[in-house]
Formats: C-alpha cells, sequence, structure tokens
C-alpha cells in the first residue's frame, strides 16, 4: 500500500470516530443526577467514579456535593450527606433513630462486647498486626473475638508477617469506617486526646457530684488512694489472665 493511500485510510478511521462531547463543568447540571445516584447506593460513592458515571470534572462533581451537602444540611431535612469510608451517602439523622426502629420493626441492636472493642481498636491503631501480637497486648486469647469481627466484615487479612510460623497479618475494613463514621484512619483520635477528653470527663464528673471519701482515706491527684490510719496501702490482686469470653 502507498503511502498515500495509508494517510487516506487514516483520515478517513479519524472522520468516522466520533468527537467525544466535553465532560460537564457546571455543578448545577449535575447535581440532581449526583443526589439520585447517592440516594439509591447502599454503601458510600467516591467522587472519581461519579465523576467518571456523570462524564463530568473532577471540579463539577465537587461542587454538586458541596450544594447537596448545604441543602441536607437545613434542620427541617430528615437526612444529611456524609463523607465516610472514602465516599459519599446519604444517612438519616441520630434524633429519628427511635421512630425508623419502631417502623422497620428493628428490636436489636448490634452492639460489641468490651472485648471485641478492645481487640479492636488495638487493630486500628496497631494495623497491620498478627493474632499473637494482640494476644500480647491483651493478655488474653483474642482468637474466637477475633473471629466474630471477621463475621461482622469489620477486620480482614493484610497478607503475613515474614517471621517463624508465617502467621497472617490483620488490618481493618471500609465497613469498620463506615461503622464509626470515619472518612479514613487518620481520622481516629490520638491516644493522647483520648486521656486529654477521658481527663476532661472526669473532672466534670467530679464537679457536678464530688464523691466525699471515708475517714482515713486520702485521694490525691495522678496518685492511688492510701490508709493512713495504719500507713498499709490498699492494694487491688493482679488481674489472673483467662480465656476470652
Amino acid at each position: 500500500m502507498s503511502e498515500d493511500g495509508a494517510d487516506t485510510n487514516a483520515a478517513v478511521a479519524e472522520a468516522e470516530t466520533p468527537e467525544r462531547p466535553p465532560r460537564q463543568t457546571s455543578p448545577e447540571r449535575i447535581v440532581d443526577a449526583v443526589e439520585a445516584v447517592l440516594f439509591s447506593s447502599a454503601r458510600p460513592v467516591r467522587e472519581r467514579d461519579l465523576a467518571e458515571l456523570l462524564d463530568a470534572t473532577p471540579a463539577a462533581v465537587s461542587g454538586a456535593l458541596a450544594r447537596l451537602a448545604e441543602a441536607a444540611g437545613a434542620e427541617a431535612r430528615g437526612v444529611r450527606l456524609e463523607k465516610v469510608a472514602g465516599g459519599w451517602r446519604f444517612v438519616t439523622r441520630p434524633e429519628f433513630d427511635a421512630l425508623l426502629r419502631r417502623f422497620h420493626e428493628v428490636t436489636e441492636r448490634s452492639r460489641l462486647s468490651l472485648a471485641a472493642l478492645e481487640t479492636l481498636a488495638i487493630i486500628a491503631y496497631r494495623q497491620p498486626i498478627t493474632l499473637p501480637e494482640i494476644q500480647e497486648i491483651r493478655g488474653v486469647n483474642c482468637a474466637s473475638v477475633l473471629k466474630t469481627l471477621f463475621e461482622k466484615k469489620l477486620v480482614t487479612t493484610a497478607g503475613k508477617k515474614a517471621v517463624v510460623g508465617t502467621p497472617f497479618l490483620y488490618r481493618t475494613t471500609p465497613d469498620f469506617l463506615m461503622r464509626f463514621g470515619l472518612n479514613d484512619l487518620d481520622e481516629l483520635p490520638r491516644p493522647e486526646d483520648l486521656d486529654a477528653d477521658l481527663a476532661a470527663t472526669l473532672e466534670a464528673r467530679e464537679i457536678a457530684a464530688p464523691t466525699a471519701g471515708p475517714p482515713g482515706i486520702r485521694v490525691e491527684s495522678g496518685e492511688t488512694e492510701s490508709v493512713e490510719a495504719d500507713g498499709s496501702e490498699d492494694v487491688p490482686p493482679p488481674d489472673e489472665p483467662g480465656a476470652e469470653e
């Protein structure tokens, strides 16, 4: 085939290929579509997925989401827009929890036990982490608790650790972020913030209802209680390690 013939075929193919329309740049033109997608989705939808679906620019999607968030933020609305697990979703307002449970005939709450919460917190802050490492921190057998967290899809495996026995590594899942209303792991409260919040809470309770200690007991800030009557100290027995219930 001659060079002129190749050029002709290329020109014909280019002419037959329809031009792609420009991506939508106006938030006002896609805000209704974004609302419909989020309303119908059972899981949070990422901004880049919305942009691809609607053939819009990221700026247009961000603008549409900002308008929806502002509209849903009105006190007269029963739903609000939140960013969680890397995406956006509509959720009902907390004050309607009892009403919706009665309407949907939900009588039981899915609660995590204290043991499950402790194990989940260790995984969230130390991930990826192995089961032996979790058990070393908690001091008890955590296998059954870890199984429960797996069943609730709050944790998953993250490969194996290159040590003797190659134990599995565990990490949290997007469902964990959704369950606790977090957009990403960076939103986890810092341990020092938790300590400060706990101290402030205890101080507020003490001011509201001061505790009158029995005679002979001295309570000082940052120290354990001590008995002055005979000079002996009241030291609680150490916790005995045991299997998890």
